[in-house]
């Protein structure tokens, strides 16, 4: 099954049973160990259960659930010994991802980028209303989906993703120790306007640095 990227709303059911479970596993909404009910969900979401198996297939092949034989299917735990490998990884693939999306400066995605930077510029702005932590985080996930998907390559695009649904959950989980998301997430307005200026040895250094700020933060608050 080849799905929709996550923030579209289109797509068979298979692919928006996906969708709106991917958020809810990355978000910790559906926590580490919790029991997924097949017939539950079915009927939460509107879907019949061959699709939604058909979504489920790809979450346990993304490692966000696990099924165990005569034991059912599990949110995935987290697993924050594999921090270190998948650093490593995004260390080589972020900043190659930022600088393919700077050298087509944003390709088709150029239009959600500017909308993005025009986001975070609004919150830098702003002294009230601000954002919850919560939502800082998913506006942190929709930058990173943007800036893949402004790769035009989608074999980086979803390998990438893999890896920031794993690395969010962990986030997650230490996100009330966490003293200043927004100014983490604020870290991508310079990033944006590199990609969309077309500077592409510029967004590959910040998306690196980027990288390098997150594991840090992750670990001094694990």
């Amino acid at each position: 099954m080849t799905l929709q990227r996550v923030d579209d709303p289109a797509g068979t059911l298979a692919e928006q049973a996906y969708a709106n479970l991917l958020d809810r596993l990355v978000l910790l909404e559906i926590a580490p160990g919790d029991v997924i009910k097949e017939q539950a969900l079915a009927v939460e979401l509107g879907c019949g259960r061959t699709p939604l198996r058909e979504a489920l297939k790809i979450l346990e092949r993304d490692q966000l659930i696990v099924t165990y034989p005569r034991r059912g299917t599990f949110a995935a735990p987290l697993t924050l010994t594999d921090l270190s490998v998948i650093s490593d990884m995004r260390a080589v693939l972020d900043p190659l991802a930022t600088r393919r999306g700077a050298e087509l400066h944003g390709g088709e995605q150029r239009e959600a980028l500017q909308r993005l930077r025009d986001q975070l510029l609004e919150l830098r702005a702003a002294d009230h209303d601000k954002l919850t932590p919560r939502e800082l985080i998913h506006l942190d996930l929709h930058t990173h989906r943007v800036l893949y998907a402004a790769t035009g390559e989608a074999l980086l695009e979803q390998t990438l993703l893999r890896l920031l649904h794993l690395v969010t959950r962990m986030w997650c989980a230490v996100l009330d120790r966490v003293p200043d998301v927004e100014q983490h997430v604020q870290e991508h307005l310079d990033l944006l306007d590199a990609v969309l200026s077309g500077d592409a040895d510029r967004a590959a250094e910040l998306s690196a640095e980027h990288v390098r700020h997150f594991e840090d933060v992750l670990r001094s608050n694990l």
